[in-house]
């Protein structure tokens, strides 16, 4: 299918701040997300899937690679452990208009631990900074790198301040810093993002530590006031599950953490905004429901949310007017 048009791109991009972002998530962060979250915060920086290096070089680079314009400022987040491998891809990234290339150095699960891919390669911080080094020479734009605060056998603090610190001196500057450790044998990735406990007083000690490097913090944030409670010590923030499922959280970002006197934009407006782009989409022979499995949360804590979801979640598989259905929807967020 061709890369996805937006009806109306905007001509500039806004400026890169990591004060606030929405995680990479699999299966989740993809560019029908990113165009609609993008609808509600001008200011929030936001991730891409995780992409691996073999995906991008041997792949469909218009699938891991393609993106609407106006989803900027946007981050390309790389999985890999071959210097000359992520080097090429950011190189290609940079080609494609990403504003950051990101290293997952937080995933816990078997498969890419296999292949030497995500928390893993926590123990070993040499290689992280090999290549991210080869990153930095290889492109201009930011490499930065998202990790946790430990894995199971290296989860003291001193080796988290050795892979910070080897990491630094290959040029990093900026860490997003998952406040769990990840325990790589024993729990799935979904366990693993709710069993270790949090650990905010680890990463603000990071923050301490390494006064001189940008610290985001992610891992449990879910409301706008903790944001700004974070951000009395962090950087900046990144928020995962909770940006996904309650979306409309990001109306308030740029009033509440980036100073915009712009009213946030209503989930009704939100929703006829999107209405374009999904015409277009299923013009070009999409199905409308790779769109709006992303927006089944813009009614969340409202009369009606449970029929919304219903309507774009099960009747959509069944309706012969995909369009008229969503304009059903709709109506059930009027004036909201």
């Amino acid at each position: 299918m061709p890369p996805d048009i937006a009806p109306n791109p905007q001509p500039t991009r806004p400026a890169l701040s990591r004060r606030f972002s929405v995680a990479p998530m699999m299966d989740w962060t993809d560019r029908h997300c990113r165009y609609f979250l993008r609808l509600l915060s001008k200011n929030a920086l936001l991730y891409t899937e995780m992409v691996t290096t073999g995906a991008v070089l041997h792949g469909d680079q218009e699938r891991f690679l393609g993106h609407n314009e106006t989803e900027h400022p946007l981050a390309l987040q790389l999985g890999g452990s071959n210097p000359a491998d992520l080097a090429a891809c950011a190189r290609l990234a940079e080609a494609a208009g990403y504003d950051e290339v990101n290293l997952n150095v937080g995933c816990p699960s078997d498969r890419v631990q296999n292949n030497m891919i995500g928390a893993c390669l926590m123990g070993h911080p040499a290689l992280v900074s090999e290549c991210v080094k080869a990153m930095l020479d290889a492109v201009s734009v930011p490499v930065t790198v998202k990790h946790r605060i430990g894995i199971n056998g290296r989860d003291s603090y001193e080796q988290l301040c050795d892979f910070v610190g080897q990491v630094r001196e290959a040029g990093c500057r900026s860490f997003t810093v998952h406040a769990r450790i990840a325990i790589l044998e024993g729990l799935s990735p979904k366990e693993n993002r709710d069993i270790p406990p949090l650990r905010y007083d680890v990463a603000a000690r990071l923050k301490t530590d390494f006064p001189d490097l940008e610290i985001i913090l992610n891992g449990g944030i879910k409301t706008l006031d903790d944001c700004r409670e974070h951000l009395q010590v962090f950087d900046g923030v990144m928020l995962g599950r909770e940006a996904y499922h309650n979306p409309y959280l990001l109306a308030g970002v740029d009033s509440q953490l980036y100073g915009s006197s712009q009213p946030p934009i209503s989930r009704s407006e939100a929703l006829a905004a999107l209405r374009p782009y999904i015409a277009d989409y299923i013009g070009r022979g999409g199905n409308m429901h790779h769109i709006t499995r992303h927006v089944l949360g813009l009614a969340q804590g409202f009369p009606g949310a449970r029929r919304f979801r219903q309507l774009l979640s099960v009747d959509i598989h069944k309706a012969e007017s995909p369009l008229a259905l969503l304009d059903q929807a709709a109506q059930l967020l009027e004036g909201r």
